[in-house]
């Protein structure tokens, strides 16, 4: 039995990065993604591999269903026995700025909701008969701006501290069987996982590596590993958490001088 990730917001970004790391361990992928450019590039990158690239908006009930039916074809048509490994609740709109909140339209406040945190929810209602069978894990994918905001970013942040809310009910409702956690990513530089007309070479100041203590930007990578981390059996005793990666920026006093 190969084991399955299901990763949502797959095509650019943290989502790119977690494809490629599950694919490279041997993994089957099923990749949900709203942009079919984006989707179109990362199977061009994974020629061969075991990924279905799923075009889906995850806020939307429909779409998921039709996803989830064709991920169970997929799965029966290579002779694979029923349930999911992993599910990565990844996808969101990623600008945190959402304007003023005096002048903030309902449906764009919606909208970040929707990518976010109902897409969650619908992606994991869908997942958690699979994942009980193979006593699966969650691993939702929220924000250091669930903790701390900037201003004019209200919506981001509700839909992101939502997130962390979601992930302790799930973890409290869904175990044993099932272990749910988060992660809040601080800085991460996805500018080259982006698609080809969005790509750019990242181009840090000196000042951007030294506010976090660990000296650097951090890398999508550096995500990957620890959502392989909570998906596994090291794991076993974590559920309900969420930890921050951000290079220790959230943890650093800064004074105006």
């Amino acid at each position: 039995m190969t084991q399955i990730a299901l990763i949502t917001g797959a095509a650019q970004g943290i989502g790119r990065e977690l494809t490629r790391h599950f694919l490279a361990r041997g993994w089957r992928v099923a990749g949900l993604d709203l942009d079919a450019e984006a989707l179109a590039e990362l199977a061009d990158l994974h020629p061969g591999a075991p990924l279905l690239p799923l075009l889906a908006d995850v806020g939307c009930e429909g779409a998921v269903a039709q996803a989830f039916a064709r991920l169970e074809e997929w799965q029966a048509q290579a002779g694979q026995p029923a349930g999911f490994n992993l599910l990565v609740n990844n996808a969101g709109i990623a600008s945190p700025t959402s304007g003023p909140i005096e002048t903030l339209a309902l449906a764009d406040w919606n909208r970040w909701l929707d990518s976010h945190l109902t897409g969650a929810f619908l992606c994991t209602r869908a997942a958690v008969p699979g994942l009980r069978l193979r006593r699966g894990a969650i691993v939702n994918i929220s924000s250091t701006r669930a903790l701390q905001s900037e201003p004019d970013c209200e919506a981001y942040a509700a839909a992101k501290g939502g997130l962390l809310s979601l992930t302790h009910a799930l973890a409290a409702s869904l175990g044993p069987e099932i272990r749910v956690n988060a992660i809040c990513p601080g800085w991460i530089e996805t500018g080259p996982l982006q698609k080809k007309s969005r790509r750019r070479e990242p181009d840090h100041r000196a000042i951007d590596c030294s506010q976090h203590p660990a000296g650097r930007v951090g890398e999508p990578a550096d995500i990957a590993a620890l959502v392989e981390y909570l998906a596994s059996p090291q794991a076993g005793f974590i559920t309900g958490q969420h930890v921050v990666v951000d290079g220790g920026m959230t943890r650093k006093m800064i004074y105006a001088s």
